[in-house]
């Protein structure tokens, strides 16, 4: 939990995502910081991103993160593997508060597993982007790293209509393959995080970034008391 400085100053946080794959993390913020506002906006419009092109997806996301800004957000969470991983510098330049973005756990995944294989489950946009990229090559250089098509899965979960055959199928394949960290690249996976879990079966440990996203976003607000 943050030291707020100024007790009587509430914090207004931004959270975007393509869907309501953030809407999630909008809920684990509220739950650490029950003192500050959070305010959630998606983009159920143009929802999946993952399969949309980098300058589609930009001139989709600027608008609705400028009226976040008109909300009176101090600083805006892009819940959105997607988007973090291909545009963050963009929209940066773009947005005149602080953005904390989220990307697949590479690192921690790289460094807790023990059989050398991790499986990153994302969208090809996130698995496409340069960053992602960059992530595998410095920190999971002599780890396997298993990328299974999951390019449909968000569009389930956002219509509704999740196939959990399919998701237990994708999940025991990695694990056989020898993966014994799972990395959910999509805040979309964070509501059947329990399905995969049970899928996985003790096998693999299952990562996704909701307390570091928190840890930062602490840090970031404590600059600005």
């Amino acid at each position: 939990m943050r030291r707020q400085t100024k007790p009587s100053h509430k914090a207004v946080i931004g959270v975007f995502d393509s869907g309501i794959g953030g809407k999630s993390v909008a809920n684990a913020i509220q739950t650490a910081l029950p003192d500050d506002q959070v305010i959630f906006a998606s983009d159920t419009t143009h929802v999946p991103y993952g399969t949309k092109t980098p300058e589609e997806i930009l001139g989709y996301v600027v608008p609705i993160l400028n009226q976040l800004v008109a909300q009176g957000c101090e600083v805006i969470v892009i819940a959105c593997n997607t988007v973090s991983t291909t545009l963050i510098t963009q929209l940066r330049a773009k947005i005149p508060v602080p953005l904390i973005g989220m990307e697949p756990m590479v690192k921690p995944a790289a460094e807790q597993t023990r059989s050398k294989t991790i499986a990153v489950f994302a969208t090809p946009t996130t698995l496409a982007s340069k960053r992602y990229s960059w992530l595998k090559h410095t920190y999971a250089n002599g780890i396997e790293v298993l990328e299974p098509d999951c390019s449909d899965w968000s569009h389930m979960i956002e219509t509704n209509q999740v196939d959990r055959n399919k998701i237990y199928e994708v999940t025991r394949q990695v694990c056989s393959s020898g993966a014994d960290v799972i990395v959910l690249g999509c805040t979309h996976y964070h509501w059947i995080e329990e399905m995969i879990q049970e899928a996985a079966a003790g096998r693999a440990t299952i990562l996704q970034p909701e307390r570091p996203v928190i840890a930062q976003l602490c840090r970031v607000l404590e600059q600005q008391t």
